[in-house]
C-alpha cells in the first residue's frame, strides 16, 4: 500500500457516556440496544452513575481533555493538527464528529482508539462502527487507524508513573512487597482466545512492573458482564483481593492498565466494590489514577500521530480495508472492554459475580 497522503485532523474514538442526569437512562438503552437485559439490572447500573459527581460520567470531559493537551502537544513538536473527539454511545456520536470534520473541509483523519488492549470487543467493533458513521455522512473524511500501541514506552512510563504514585501511600518499609494487581475488563474467554488481548495485558503489565523494579504483580479482570453460563476471563479482582487478604496481606494497589481514563467502571467498580471487599477481609486497596491527561500519554499519543498518520511524512498505518482482510492486524475499533454499560458491560444483578459490576 502505497504511502497515504498527510492527515488534516486526528479523531479520538472512544464509549461516551450521560453528561448529565436525564441522560442516563437513554444512553443505556443505547448501550443494550438489541440485549436482554432485565429492566432492574438497567436501573442498578443508572444508580451507579447517578452516585458520581453531578450524575454524570466523567468519560466526555476525560476524552476532550486528552483532545485538547493532544492539540497542543501537536502545536510545540511543529505539527499542528485539530483534534476531534467521536463516541459510539452518546453525543458526540461518531456520525456527528464526522459531520464537523466534513463541514470543516477534513478529509483525511487518523483515527486512535482508547484501548489498550486489542479484542474484537476492545478495537474491531468500533472500526465497524467508523465504517458505519461515514456512510451516514456525504463527503466523509477517509480515516486510517493507528496500530496497537500497549507497547510503546510512553504508554508503560505513563502507567508506571501512576502506579509508582500509588506505591509511595504505603510505608516505606512495606512497598517494596506490597502486591500490584493490574486489572482490565474481563471479556468472554472465546473472544480473548481468538485475540491478542491477554498477551497485551500479560507484555503491558510485565513491562510496568519491570520499570518500576517491582517484584511481586499479578493480573485480574473486572466489570465481567453476561450469562454466568458462559466463561469469561478470570481471576475476578474481589477473588484476588480475598487471596491476598488470606495470604496476611495488608494493602494491595491495584493498577487499572487496561483504562485510559477515570470513568464509572474504576470510579465505582473499584473505587466502591472493590475497596469494600477488600476493607471487608482487613486490606487497604491504593488505587492507581487511570492516565487521563498524563503527559507521558499525551506524547505517546502525539507520537502515534507523528510516527503512523502522515503528520510528518510518514507512512500512515493500517486501513480499514487492509484490517477486514487480516484479522490479526494490530488496527481496528471495536466495543472496548473498558465500557459496556458503564463505560462496561451487562448482566442480571442476579447473576453478577461479587465485584465490579458498573456495567449491565
Amino acid at each position: 500500500m502505497s504511502p497515504p497522503a498527510a492527515i488534516d485532523a486526528v479523531l479520538l474514538i472512544a464509549f461516551g457516556g450521560p453528561t448529565a442526569p436525564d441522560e442516563i437512562r437513554p444512553f443505556l438503552e443505547i448501550v443494550t440496544r438489541g440485549r436482554r437485559v432485565p429492566p432492574e439490572r438497567l436501573e442498578e447500573v443508572a444508580r451507579h452513575y447517578e452516585r458520581m459527581p453531578g450524575g454524570r460520567s466523567p468519560l466526555g470531559a476525560l476524552t476532550l481533555a486528552q483532545a485538547r493537551a493532544l492539540e497542543r502537544e501537536l502545536a510545540r513538536g511543529g505539527a499542528p493538527r485539530p483534534v476531534f473527539v467521536g463516541m459510539r454511545n452518546w453525543h458526540p456520536f461518531l456520525h456527528e464528529t464526522l459531520a464537523e470534520m466534513t463541514a470543516g473541509g477534513v478529509r483525511r483523519a487518523f483515527g486512535i482508539i482508547l484501548s489498550p488492549l486489542r479484542s474484537e470487543a476492545s478495537w474491531e467493533r468500533y472500526q465497524r462502527d467508523v465504517t458505519d458513521a461515514r456512510a451516514k455522512v456525504r463527503g466523509a473524511p477517509e480515516v486510517a487507524f493507528a496500530p496497537a500501541w500497549c507497547d510503546h514506552p510512553r504508554f508503560i512510563e505513563a502507567v508506571a508513573d501512576r502506579a509508582r504514585a500509588a506505591l509511595t501511600e504505603i510505608s516505606p518499609t512495606e512497598r517494596a512487597w506490597s502486591p500490584l494487581v493490574f486489572t482490565a475488563h474481563s471479556v468472554p474467554v472465546v473472544m480473548a482466545d481468538g485475540s491478542p488481548y491477554v498477551a497485551d495485558l500479560t507484555g503491558a503489565a510485565r513491562a510496568v512492573a519491570e520499570r518500576l523494579g517491582h517484584a511481586r504483580w499479578s493480573l485480574a479482570y473486572q466489570s465481567r458482564s453476561g450469562s454466568p453460563r458462559e466463561p469469561w476471563l478470570e481471576p475476578d479482582i474481589a477473588d484476588v483481593l480475598t487471596r491476598l487478604a488470606a495470604d496476611g496481606e495488608r494493602h494491595a494497589v491495584v493498577v487499572p492498565i487496561g483504562f485510559v481514563s477515570d470513568h464509572v467502571e474504576l470510579l465505582y467498580d473499584l473505587d466502591v466494590e472493590a475497596r469494600a471487599i477488600a476493607s471487608a477481609h482487613g486490606i487497604t486497596l491504593h488505587r492507581a489514577a487511570a492516565l487521563n491527561d498524563h503527559p507521558a500519554f499525551i506524547a505517546m499519543l502525539a507520537d502515534l500521530v507523528r510516527e503512523h498518520g502522515g503528520a510528518a511524512g510518514v507512512p500512515s498505518s493500517t486501513t480499514l480495508a487492509d484490517t477486514e482482510s487480516d484479522p490479526s492486524s494490530h488496527a481496528g475499533p471495536s466495543q472496548s472492554p473498558e465500557t459496556r454499560v458503564s463505560e462496561g458491560s451487562a448482566r442480571p444483578a442476579a447473576e453478577q459475580p461479587r465485584s465490579a459490576r458498573t456495567s449491565p
